[in-house]
């Protein structure tokens, strides 16, 4: 059995904004970082690598907030984050404050390879990547003039944006179980429009927006990252399924809904249990969203509060 969960970020365009063109291009979008995914998976690949590349596959669309696309910070430029975690060994790799490294769940996912560390950031994660052959740009590659105009806009109001009140698609991450049992998670943002002092959300804290272990799941979380890093929502859901022998839902139920909710959280995530059971709750108008499983191998994506359109695997 296999399993693989994405998402492009909690909160979306309300429904009677989103035009056919929009739903179609980001069903697209999910269908594509799916297919990434799955086709390691379907051959017996790790789920760690299906995770990197489905991934990979949303920073690469310039209409996330994470790679290609990411939103503007107070000075002008892109700060890029990324974790991932490998579930049987408990292994992560995590990055934060990248200005040039075109995908940063690579670098991430090098880390892992490495061993020797977990949390690389800024001009040192940078050279890291450089001694690794991990491409590097120019920061404006992952300028897009959408992005531009929202900077423009919170900087004459002087605020700034979550993702997920952007009328673009947020923060994405990918969760995974491969056939051997294998948990994986990962999770790359471009952050907050504005954003001021460096600051660094949920993305890359492990434990806090995204975690893997096989002796319970995997998550990927999306949201405004300083909620989750209170809650710790990732660990903290993890350990309720390990220790408390919680069901996945009823984790999610006790965390997410009332501790997260009630403390004026706004997000959502996915995860995957050692099961294969998946859930992907948020309390945004939509969050972007999809999965495939060995059980029908049919990609299966949804953007509102409704029943998740499936397609036939490409």
């Amino acid at each position: 059995m296999f399993v693989l969960a994405i998402h492009g970020g909690a909160g979306t365009l309300k429904k009677k904004l989103m035009t056919s063109e929009t739903k179609e291009r980001s069903y697209n979008a999910l269908k594509n970082a799916l297919y990434a995914g799955y086709q390691i998976l379907k051959m017996g690949g790790p789920s760690l690598e299906a995770v990197e590349a489905a991934v990979v596959s949303l920073e690469d669309e310039d209409f996330f907030n994470a790679g290609k696309g990411a939103v503007y910070s107070n000075q002008g430029n892109h700060e890029l984050d990324a974790a991932i975690m490998c579930g049987k060994t408990l292994n992560a790799g995590a990055v934060s404050a990248l200005k040039h490294v075109k995908n940063p769940i690579s670098l991430a996912k090098k880390i892992i390879d490495d061993h020797s560390f977990i949390f690389l950031t800024g001009e040192g994660a940078e050279e890291y990547a450089l001694l690794n052959d991990i491409p590097l740009v120019p920061n404006t590659y992952f300028s897009t003039e959408y992005r531009l105009e929202k900077f423009k806009l919170t900087q004459e109001a002087d605020v700034v944006l979550l993702d997920h009140d952007d009328v673009q698609f947020g923060t994405v991450g990918a969760v995974a179980l491969d056939v051997n049992g294998d948990l994986a998670a990962g999770t790359s943002t471009g952050g907050l429009t504005n954003k001021v002092f460096g600051r660094v959300g949920d993305t890359p804290i492990v434990g806090a927006g995204t975690y893997a272990n096989n002796t319970s799941c995997a998550i990927s979380c999306t949201g405004k990252g300083e909620f989750f890093i209170k809650h710790v929502i990732a660990n903290t859901i993890s350990c309720l399924l390990q220790y408390k022998g919680l069901t996945l839902k009823e984790a999610y139920d006790e965390i997410f809904n009332q501790d997260f909710f009630n403390a004026g959280g706004r997000g959502g995530l996915i995860a995957i249990d050692k099961g294969g059971n998946i859930e992907m709750p948020f309390n945004t108008d939509g969050m972007y969203r999809g999965f495939i499983s060995s059980k029908k191998e049919t990609f299966n994506v949804g953007i509102y509060d409704e029943k998740l359109k499936s397609f036939e695997t490409l």
